[in-house]
């Protein structure tokens, strides 16, 4: 029985030396406090109860390398609660340097993001500010709560006794089962206070449980297909995406997806200052070329004079008539942006609201060009605006998926392009909006998936082609899908097409709606489907089982003689099925490195008929392509109008070579990562750890480690893969890019009578003598495949390797017992295996 207690505020390091630390345990009864980190500490007659600072913010702080400035964060008092509401001002005085200051924001934002993931569950369990007692009733319970904890003989003060969780089978839904074992997983991880390395080792694994996939659906359409009513109708929002006047169309991307909180919200992200400077120098030197074009020919036969049209509309909605008269220098000035301080300070705008209407009235002057509708408006930032991401309350299907109103053709300016490249090849899905009671919209429909289709598949990840048909009272959409272009042929496979009939006027009618054009429930049922968080759980929850089963068998005698011989066959299994790997993906390797060789070839004795097809189009007069080639040669070989085709040079050159691969890249790296990349080799990869629990009983927890590592690792590998597969195909492309800059600069230099002339012959002077870039572009590529190949055999080997030497080779150590966690966790992993499992021995735990 202890005698005394004392409570103290003050720092552990201060009394480590003269007291030994006992233990680390939550104390719920702490006053002003739902959850208080302490330390007991023992002297003759006397027990201290030290209270410490927050240790979440502690271990952040050392996480995030950061922790010099964990006095100033113990001296303020940060806790884990006002952490999350630290605003500018405050973070500037607890982190005086810029560089710390500009690493802790961008940490706290992504931890600010994971809380918003867990945020429903945390609620669950909270007292709300409502319903919370009156100040005497606090009072009162809290004496009651410290006379308890006092005047008792302290078995309390001892480790929290475990949670008791619902494992009745069929019980719990799954997101209910991932709370449950992530609560457990970080109880363990709590108590995982040794410093030796397997328990370091645990901790680690533990961390890397939290994974999180979001999926991106792009929306492209032309102008008044549709695609603005489409979104709001998926997400029973009528009023969310402003929509309707055909002259008012969308000029920036808008992400939409869900929000944890109760108003909708509107994230506006500007392009830097240094951006918009550089593109007003651009857009003047349009401006000037359209006016002093000495080729000009009225008749531009195929959208020539688009970026003219362009300049003149970003120029017009910012400044109104006033950048006629000015300087690129003097448009710079603050006046122009005191109503955006946040461009000026490279800060995201939020905008809040309790209605959809509502924030879409805040938010319009920032994402449209023009329109009657909103004539109240007298300046448009949409051209200084990067992205908008609309965050929609009360949404379960958008967790996990985010819709994105895109462009067909990206962007002239090169921040909000890249991001736009960065949309496009990360789009698990794509929907093409099309208006099918018009003659050209099928035609529409595939130029947009023509242009973006190397992006979509070789060089992304999009798995599903879906094409929408608006407004189709008397047409058969079904004509659209059967036009499977070679464009696509390529990249995509034959099922990945779908079409679908909707109408969002007939669905916002609710019952009274027309089945017939009435097909937005299944896009919904689509939504749902990626949102499906199965996989997440599944994936989670086998390697918590994994990690539960390790520990759990390392507190369990063993014998030795029979580990060692596990050991010794793991790793020779481990050597070979590592040279099987090897052995695969070499020879794809090499089956790639012929196809090349074939491309550089053919490129080499044809790309001057290629392109002559590109500086001399037969379809546009000169003056018209002067100003397209101008455009083009500014950025680097590309030139992207509003409306049109876009033209590539570096696409272009580089065709034979991506065509001589298109169909086995295909295939080696296919989007759908179920089917396995290298043709299989990574999933053949196994230690058959299932054959090897009979005979190896006494280590069975050990092996189901092993078991779930295999599987953790090589779904790790598969993402990577496809993360790593899109900068490999479009090294081609970017190898050829890299050879042209320096004609591309010569070319964009040149003015006045003759620079269409000068420009296509520096073009083809250039072409001409640098005929082994195609060469070069085949080796850049080469060694890619060959890096990913040591990438993936070094992970295979040192993930295995290591978890090989911590399961079987590590010393006995101090680890807490986990085995009701254990229990718990097996029968949730049983459950989402569909009762796979049960069939299995049931191990001692």
């Amino acid at each position: 029985m202890w005698t005394s207690c004392i409570i103290q505020r003050g720092r552990v390091s201060d009394w480590r030396v003269r007291r030994g630390v006992l233990d680390v345990f939550t104390f719920p009864w702490i006053p002003g406090s739902t959850s208080c980190p302490a330390r007991l500490f023992k002297a003759p007659g006397v027990t201290f109860l030290f209270l410490v600072m927050d240790d979440f913010v502690r271990n952040k702080l050392t996480e995030w390398k950061l922790s010099e400035w964990i006095e100033a964060f113990e001296a303020q008092e940060i806790d884990e609660e006002s952490l999350y509401h630290l605003d500018d001002q405050e973070i500037n005085q607890l982190i005086t340097k810029a560089g710390p200051r500009v690493k802790f924001n961008n940490k706290l934002k992504l931890l600010k993001e994971e809380q918003n993931t867990t945020q429903p569950q945390k609620q669950a369990v909270n007292i709300s500010v409502e319903d919370s007692p009156s100040k005497s009733e606090k009072e009162i319970q809290k004496r009651k709560r410290k006379s308890d904890h006092l005047q008792g003989e302290f078995s309390q003060w001892q480790p929290a006794p475990k949670q008791q969780y619902n494992c009745t089978a069929g019980s719990q839904s799954e997101t209910e089962i991932l709370s449950d074992v992530k609560d457990i997983m970080k109880h363990v991880s709590e108590g995982l206070h040794g410093r030796d390395k397997l328990s370091a080792f645990l901790k680690d694994k533990t961390k890397d449980l939290e994974t999180e996939k979001r999926h991106l659906v792009g929306v492209f359409g032309k102008t008044g297909a549709g695609k603005s009513s489409l979104i709001n109708a998926i997400i029973n929002k009528k009023g969310l995406l402003p929509s309707g006047s055909v002259s008012a169309c969308t000029s920036v991307m808008i992400k939409v997806e869900a929000t944890s909180g109760s108003k909708y919200e509107a994230h506006i992200e500007f392009i830097t200052k240094e951006d918009w400077k550089s593109e007003l120098k651009s857009l003047k030197e349009v401006l000037e070329d359209n006016d002093d074009n000495d080729d000009d020919d009225d008749d531009d036969g195929g959208g020539g004079n688009d970026d003219f049209f362009d300049a003149d509309e970003k120029l017009s909605a910012l400044y109104g008539e006033e950048w006629k008269e000015r300087s690129p220098h003097n448009l710079m000035d603050n006046k122009y942006f005191i109503d955006i301080p946040e461009f000026r300070t490279s800060k995201t705008k939020i905008l809040k609201s309790d209605s959809a209407e509502g924030l879409s009235e805040k938010f319009v002057k920032y994402t449209r060009s023009e329109s009657n509708e909103t004539e109240e408006v007298k300046r448009w930032y949409w051209p200084l605006v990067k992205c908008v991401t609309v965050k929609v309350p009360d949404n379960d299907f958008l967790d996990h998926v985010t819709l994105v109103d895109l462009p067909a053709n990206g962007d002239s300016n090169r921040s909000r392009d890249r991001m736009w490249t960065g949309f496009v090849a990360s789009c698990s899905a794509v929907w093409i909006v099309t208006e099918m009671n018009q003659a050209a919209s099928e035609k529409e429909a595939w130029e947009i998936l023509e242009n973006a289709s190397s992006l979509l598949g070789n060089g992304g990840e999009c798995q599903q082609i879906h094409f929408i048909c608006t407004k189709s009272d008397h047409e058969n959409p079904d004509d659209l899908k059967t036009n499977h272009q070679k464009c696509s042929q390529n990249h995509f496979s034959e099922d990945s097409f779908k079409v679908f009939t909707v109408s969002s006027t007939e669905f916002l009618k609710g019952e009274n709606a027309n089945p017939d054009h009435n097909e937005i429930p299944k896009l919904k049922e689509i939504l749902k489907n990626l949102n499906d968080t199965h996989s997440e759980t599944l994936n989670y929850v086998s390697g918590a089982y994994g990690i539960l089963s390790l520990i759990q068998g390392a507190t369990i005698r063993e014998v030795v003689e029979q580990k060692n011989d596990l050991y010794d066959l793991l790793e020779g299994k481990l050597f070979i099925q590592l040279n099987q790997v090897k052995k695969a993906i070499e020879k794809i390797i090499k089956a790639f490195e012929q196809r090349l060789s074939e491309g550089v070839e053919k490129s080499q004795n044809l790309c001057e008929k290629k392109l002559k097809s590109f500086l001399h189009p037969s379809k546009m007069s000169d003056g018209a392509f002067h100003r397209t080639l101008k455009s083009a040669v500014r950025n680097d070989g590309i030139q992207k109008p509003k409306k049109g085709k876009p033209k590539n040079l570096n696409v272009t050159l580089a065709s034979y070579l991506t065509e001589s691969i298109d169909e086995k890249f295909r295939k080696t790296f296919p989007n759908d990562v179920k089917c396995g990349h290298f043709n299989g080799a990574i999933d053949a990869f196994s230690l058959s750890t299932d054959s090897l629990i009979e005979k190896y009983k006494d280590v069975e927890l050990q092996l189901i480690f092993l078991q779930t590592e295999e599987k953790k690792i090589k779904a790790k590998l598969n993402k990577t893969i496809l993360t790593q597969k899109k900068l490999i195909y479009n090294s081609l492309t970017e190898t050829i890019k890299d050879n042209m800059k320096k004609c591309y600069r010569e070319a964009a230099a040149f003015e006045g009578r003759g620079t269409l002339k000068k420009m296509r012959h520096t073009i083809e002077r250039h072409v001409h003598s640098r005929k082994y870039m195609f060469e070069e572009a085949k080796n850049a590529m080469l060694e890619q495949l060959s890096d990913l190949k040591e990438t993936v055999l070094r992970t295979l080997e040192n993930t295995m390797k290591e978890s090989i030497d911590f399961s079987l080779k590590t010393e006995t150590c101090s680890l807490p017992d986990v085995s009701d966690h254990l229990q718990v966790v097996k029968k949730h992993y049983d459950e989402l295996n569909g009762g796979q499992d049960e069939k299995k021995t049931n191990h001692t735990v």
